[in-house]
């Protein structure tokens, strides 16, 4: 007999997903990354959260009241991003002068948020209303798929900054800082190239019946997997380079171990 696991490429993609994120959370608290990196785990706790509540309370309480807990998470994401790439822009570009941060980052945001500007369709302002909570959600939800737009953009520009300028600051090939800007990187450059893709399929195609329709469908699903393999890729290498020493960490340790050896008295 041959089993048989009926199982979905998202589900197995969820999975795999899920559990790669318990383990680089137990790589990061195990060998001590969260202390330098707080925002980051922070991160990674509050995707998964995320990925528990689609799952775990899909099916199990009010459609509007989910919506409404997947929409304020995803707000505080899109904030938690920012952060998060004020940690690795801190730690990557340390000791630079003031005045090159507020350049730099001054004309990474006009840049970004330009390309935002004209990226994708922004509704009127006159639809934009609080005045009920179906409205409050939808305002909420543009906030945190703009949002999500823009922290996309910045990680960007920042992961092309780090690894240009990085190895004159504080984050040099195979320094955990740069490796951790390299896949958020990765994961914002797939995920712009599937939103694009996938305006463009939206404005161009016409379906005329229901198995074209059936088509455009089955090819959204199949680019939002992409995304995911692309994003479970990021957290293997996050893993594996989180998991190593720094260069030149395990050589500073063991120059250390014999001086310490040699000063501390001795019992005869």
């Amino acid at each position: 007999m041959h089993p048989n696991f009926d199982f979905s490429a998202r589900q197995i993609l969820w999975t795999l997903t899920f559990a790669a994120q318990l383990v680089l959370l137990v790589v990061l608290l195990g060998r001590d990354r969260v202390r330098r990196y707080p925002w980051f785990t922070a991160g990674i706790v509050l995707f998964a959260l995320r990925l528990m509540a689609e799952v775990l309370l899909s099916g199990r309480m009010a459609v509007l009241t989910l919506q409404a807990i997947l929409i304020t998470l995803a707000d505080v994401a899109a904030i938690v991003g920012l952060l998060v790439l004020v940690e690795v822009a801190r730690r990557a570009f340390a000791g630079a002068q003031r005045s090159l941060w507020i350049v730099n980052g001054l004309g990474l945001l006009v840049v970004a948020s330009g390309v935002l500007a004209v990226w994708g369709p922004w509704p009127a302002l006159k639809d934009l209303a609080w005045d009920s909570l179906l409205n409050k959600l939808r305002l909420m939800q543009l906030i945190a798929q703009k949002g999500d737009l823009l922290v996309d953009l910045l990680t960007v520009g920042l992961g092309l900054l780090v690894i240009l300028f990085g190895r004159h600051f504080k984050a040099g090939w195979r320094s955990h800082t740069q490796m951790i800007a390299i896949g958020l990187s990765t994961v914002s450059i797939a995920w712009l190239a599937v939103v694009g893709v996938w305006q463009i399929i939206a404005r161009t195609a016409h379906p005329q019946s229901q198995q074209e329709y059936a088509r455009l469908v089955a090819l959204g699903a199949k680019l939002m997997n992409a995304n995911k393999v692309v994003y479970l890729a990021a957290l293997i290498w996050w893993i594996v380079w989180l998991w190593r020493d720094e260069p030149g960490t395990a050589q500073t340790a063991t120059e250390t171990v014999p001086e310490l050896a040699e000063s501390s008295p001795t019992k005869e």
